[in-house]
């Protein structure tokens, strides 16, 4: 056998081997191929996939910088991201167990005041769209904790973290938001008065002015606790309500329940 011939079979031999190895590196999985790019490009990549409003792609590609980058700031500035994007695209609950985990592993970092901003945010006003609904529905039941939950994040910001640039939003969601729990309160207890559970709407109502005495609708509950208690024969309890609201609210309409009661007209 000649030299050129045993070239040529080995050659020959050679191209499966060396087309299977090409095969092989076109079909490198994800995992692969995330492992090759640096994750200062797939932050980049996904920064341009936000811009134009591709989100889910974004996920996807923060998820990998927060797995591959564990404990950079890189990767904290990836799980912001994540739990950001996540309440865009309405899955608030893996933003809130997004942000609730950067908090919890990221105590001390510089970017906690946005945390807590953003935790706040992603509660705020959540199931808060009762009062354009109430027809033929149980307000009793239904469940304010995700409201109360943002009270409380803007509140631990406000109180750490009083000189940051979103303080001052925050105290106005804080007030929005305690307006409308208390407002939630006397529409439950009118909810109990319509159907004519005078305890229950009383100890509401109660409720509503000692957790929230500062609000618009103060003056309304008191109201409620009046007809309430007058509607149990409770005269002592009636008169006693019927006074702070006469001190408080002179001028409110409320204060003249006893003359024309407002409960009569559901």
């Amino acid at each position: 056998m000649t030299f050129s011939i045993a070239i040529r079979r080995f050659v020959t031999l050679l191209a499966p081997i060396s087309l299977a190895a090409v095969l092989a590196a076109c079909g490198a999985t994800q995992a692969e191929k995330d492992a090759a790019t640096p994750v200062e490009k797939l932050y980049a990549d996904a920064m341009d996939d936000v811009e134009s409003a591709n989100y889910d792609r974004a996920i996807k590609s923060l998820d990998r910088i927060e797995g591959k980058a564990a404990g950079s700031i890189l990767a904290q500035q990836a799980q912001l991201e994540l739990a950001y994007l996540y309440w865009k695209t309405a899955d608030k609950v893996q933003a809130l167990a997004t942000i609730d985990r950067f908090i919890k592993l990221h105590p001390s970092s510089p970017a906690l005041d946005y945390a807590l901003y953003l935790r706040g945010v992603i509660n705020f006003n959540d199931d808060l769209g009762f009062f354009g609904n109430l027809t033929g529905q149980n307000l009793s039941e239904r469940d304010q904790a995700a409201a109360r939950e943002s009270y409380q994040s803007f509140k631990q910001l406000s109180e750490q973290f009083p000189d940051s640039k979103y303080t001052a939003d925050a105290r106005l969601r804080m007030d929005f938001t305690v307006n409308m729990l208390a407002e939630y309160e006397v529409q439950v207890a009118k909810y109990y008065m319509r159907r004519s559970a005078y305890v229950a709407a009383a100890n509401r109502a109660k409720e509503s002015v000692l957790e929230f005495p500062q609000t618009a609708s103060t003056a309304e509950a008191l109201s409620v606790m009046v007809a309430a208690y007058d509607k149990l024969g409770l005269k002592q309890l009636r008169d006693d309500a019927q006074r702070v609201l006469d001190k408080n609210f002179p001028n409110s309409s409320f204060a003249e329940v006893n003359k024309k009661a407002w409960w009569k007209f559901w």
